[in-house]
């Protein structure tokens, strides 16, 4: 299995966080690989026009449109690959560190979510694997790993409406969707490349000087 952790190559404070996330997932025996982010300057719009990607649903008040596009196109390009290769993938954003280890070879459906909520309020799993529970939707896409099937299904409903890439993956469209607990994964952000102010409030990381880049 490959473990990836989405990462700015030309912003020298991501692929700073991002290597955090490599060196924290050492500790517990997990290699992970810096995965090249598309960002706005590589018009997202035109990606997305040729992926066949429905962009309606990225008209919200809580990001920045052509970033949360980029995000998901992010995203979208390792769906692809695990399709591609017909491998599960680890999917890490980079400011996601390990706090735990985890047998990423567990057995599970499609897609499971090891990340602990990062914002918003949220319910607490039963211990081990069970359906997605923390929220009705990812609790942040900042770890989790996807299977090629479900990535196939991932890609295809994209093509009808795709949304800011946490709340696109939820149980009432894929109701295959699970998550481990307790959580091995957390996020230490202090900055983001996305959100628009209002979607900051909610972190659970949010404080005074949490800076929008």
């Amino acid at each position: 299995m490959k473990s990836y952790v989405i990462t700015i190559m030309n912003m020298e404070r991501s692929v700073e966080i991002a290597q955090r996330c490599i060196d924290s997932a050492k500790t517990f025996g997990i290699e992970v690989e810096m995965f090249k982010a598309i960002t706005p300057k590589d018009n997202v719009y035109k990606i997305a026009e040729e992926r066949g990607i429905n962009l309606s649903g990225f008209d919200e008040r809580y990001s920045r449109k052509e970033n949360a596009i980029a995000c998901f196109l992010s995203h979208h390009s390792i769906w692809d690959l695990s399709v591609k290769t017909n491998e599960s993938i680890l999917v890490l954003e980079h400011d996601a560190i390990f706090v735990n280890g985890v047998d990423l070879k567990m057995n599970f459906k499609g897609l499971i979510s090891l990340g602990k909520p990062s914002y918003g309020r949220y319910s607490t799993p039963r211990d081990g694997i069970s359906p997605l529970t923390s929220k009705g939707y990812l609790p942040g896409a900042h770890a989790y790993v996807v299977k090629p099937n479900a990535a196939d299904d991932l890609i295809n409903k994209s093509k009808v409406c795709a949304r800011p890439t946490d709340v696109f993956i939820d149980r009432k469209t894929f109701s295959w969707i699970e998550e481990y607990y307790p959580w091995p994964i957390e996020v230490k952000d202090t900055f983001t490349t996305v959100q628009k102010r209002t979607g900051c409030v909610a972190k659970h990381s949010y404080t005074e000087g949490f800076e929008i880049i």
